[in-house]
């Protein structure tokens, strides 16, 4: 890539259909990927690996309608996405192999794939079915889960991609903690 291409001018280019401008945004931003991936899956217990992670997002994001994106934080909340998408997936897979055991999501700042790994896929479906009821109440509480939750992004990063103060994200991110607890105990 050239040093001088902004990411910005990439994914504007790579969502209208040029592989080559595709192939560099990826290469551009996959350690950036690999980072957002390494947080989804710390603690893990291996059954799924960084490096897939990544690779499954990738298969998911490299298309032109994927890559429709506006600008650097919007392409890392929709990798975030697909990220929670691949690790829902591999949730229900486990669930269907086996039951789990307490459920405790005091904190979302768990990973996701943590809380999977953990033999909770079970409540971690229930958590994914809670969101989705939450995202038609409140969209934008439930992009904060899913950046912080499934897209590893600490305070400091949501408050530049969101453009909100840390202090307001925290205060949501307490709104939303109840209203998934409650979701999934009940």
């Amino acid at each position: 890539m050239h040093e001088s291409e902004p990411l910005t001018a990439l994914i504007g280019r790579a969502g209208g259909g040029d592989k080559d401008a595709a192939g560099r945004l990826f290469a551009a931003v996959y350690k950036d990927l690999h980072r957002l991936a390494g947080h989804v899956l710390r603690g893990g217990d291996g059954a799924m690996h960084t490096t897939s992670l990544v690779h499954d997002a990738y298969l998911k994001l490299n298309r032109p309608e994927a890559l429709n994106q506006r600008d650097r934080e919007h392409f890392f909340a929709v990798a975030a996405r697909a990220m929670r998408q691949i690790v829902i997936d591999h949730a229900r897979e486990r669930a269907a192999s086996k039951r789990g055991g307490e459920f405790d999501l005091r904190s979302l700042d768990s990973s996701a794939l943590q809380v999977a790994a953990s033999g909770r896929s079970e409540h971690l479906l229930a958590l994914d079915e809670s969101l989705v009821r939450l995202a038609a109440l409140d969209p934008e509480l439930a992009r904060l889960v899913e950046l912080r939750f499934f897209g590893g992004l600490d305070l400091g990063e949501l408050s530049r991609i969101l453009d909100r103060s840390e202090r307001s994200l925290k205060r949501d991110r307490r709104r939303a903690r109840a209203f998934l607890l409650a979701g999934i105990e009940s």
